[in-house]
Parts: structure tokens; sequence; C-alpha cells
């Protein structure tokens, strides 16, 4: 058994490492956040989101994220319930096909969504063979949130996935025992018992995608800003600091709610369970 000394020794890497890349960057951004050009108290940068310009581009991005996050939850549910159903015959290639998207450079795949989205992409060549009129997705709001969807499914699946393996399967094989039809079990049971894992699917989804600037800059063709180009701009081309540590800390906001709002639902849920 470890003792109590020989702990915090194992601990101190991790808080020094904690210290160098995390709290003192964050510190960084929120002084500059709330601090003017000569160094004083300031909420005048923080207040530029409200300008057409930016309350359009937060609304925007909250707006596609939100999308995302609804057809990564609704493709994830019924792909983990296969999962599942295949998990009792040992097959895990399924599985891994999921997993796969994770170990691939995200930057390399949304390229490759540039490539199959654009006017001579895959999509419409394979239209024009077959005789049907093409269209133009690329640099849209479609295009956006496909390749968020692509990138972000895999962090909807994996926590799903996780939470619907620990429902027992003899509170399944009862219902339909008692006459409760498919959708009566998956409302009344699967939903209710796989809520925190959805909830952190969620969280893992709507995060990034809200504050993503790649996947916007690939696939929107810098036509379609959110508020993570934006804040990229800020630092590589405007190199303003202040605007843009102004606007990190207002997306940090939104992440922390969301953080506590999916604490809130499991502590919820823990409560019902006990």
């Amino acid at each position: 058994m470890i003792n109590i000394n020989a702990r915090n020794i194992l601990l101190t890497p991790f808080l020094i490492w904690a210290g160098l890349f995390i709290f003192i960057p964050l510190v960084c951004i929120v002084w500059y956040g709330i601090t003017d050009y000569d160094g004083n108290f300031s909420f005048k940068n923080m207040g530029l989101i409200f300008e057409r310009g930016y309350l359009d581009a937060l609304k925007l991005s909250i707006w596609l994220a939100l999308i995302s996050t609804v057809i990564c939850l609704l493709m994830a549910y019924p792909l983990c319930l296969i999962l599942t159903e295949r998990q009792r015959n040992n097959s895990t290639i399924i599985s891994l096909l999921f997993i796969l998207p994770l170990w691939m450079n995200s930057l390399l795949s949304t390229m490759a969504w540039q490539t199959i989205l654009e006017g001579n992409g895959i999509i419409n060549q394979l239209m024009r063979l077959l005789g049907l009129p093409t269209f133009q997705m690329i640099n849209t709001e479609g295009a956006i949130v496909v390749g968020m969807v692509y990138n972000y499914l895999p962090y909807m699946v994996l926590p799903l996935y996780i939470a619907l393996t620990k429902i027992d399967r003899r509170i399944l094989e009862a219902a339909q025992d008692l006459g409760a039809s498919s959708w009566q079990t998956f409302v009344k049971i699967i939903l209710p018992l796989s809520l925190p894992g959805a909830v952190s699917g969620i969280t893992m989804v709507f995060i990034p995608a809200l504050t993503t600037f790649v996947i916007s800059a690939l696939l929107g063709g810098g036509k379609l800003l959110l508020i993570g180009n934006i804040i990229e701009q800020e630092f590589t081309f405007q190199y303003d600091w202040h605007v843009g540590c102004a606007l990190s800390v207002i997306l940090m906001i939104f992440i922390i709610l969301n953080m506590l709002l999916t604490t809130y639902f499991d502590k919820a849920d823990a409560e019902e369970d006990f």
C-alpha cells in the first residue's frame, strides 16, 4: 500500500506539468482578456462579442455545434445498440472501424472531405457518371457539419457504447417477456440507463465543435467564420492578444456552463440510482 508521502511524490510531476501547461496559460488568457492595452482592468474587449460580426460568428458556432451534436447522438444510439448486440458474438471488427478515425490525423481526414465535397470531387463525379445533377456543398454550413460529425462521432460512440454495455441484459429480457415492444424497451429502460453516457458524449462533441477552427477553415473556405476562426485570426493575423484572449474567455464560460450542466445530470442520475 502506497503511503501518503510516496503518493505525494508520485503526484508532483503531474502538478508541475499541470501548472506549466494548464494553470499558467489559463491565467495569462484571463489576464489579457480582462485588461486593456495599458494593462488596466477592463471588460471592453469582452464587450466586443456583442458587436454584429463577433455575435454572428458566436451564434453560428453554437448553432452548428448543436446540429453536429444532435446528429452524432442520433447516429450513435442505433450504432451502439448494434455494437452491443455484436459483442455477444465476440465480433470486434465493427467496433474497430469506428475507433480507427481516432487514430487518424483530424487535419488529414478533413482535407479528405474537402476533396470529396468540392465541385470536381468524388461525389459530383459519381453524380455525373449516373447522369444526375451535381451540387456545390463545399464552403457551406452543411460541409462544416459533415466534417464535425465525421471527426467527433467516435467521441459520442465510445461513452455511449460503454454505458450500454453496462446495462444488465436480463432487464431487457424481462421487459420483452412482459410484452414491451422494442420502442417501449428503448424509451423506458435503455434511454434512462444510458443517459450518463449520452450526456458525456454530448459534452465531448459539443465543446470541440464549438471551439473548432480547422474544420470550418478547410470546409468553409474562409467564407463562413466561426468564433474559433475569429480568435485564430486575432492571434495570427491581427496580433491582438487582448481581443483574442477576451473572446477565448467567453468561450471558456460556455464550456464551464456545459460542464456544470453535465455534472448536474450526473448527480441527478446518481441520486436516482441510490
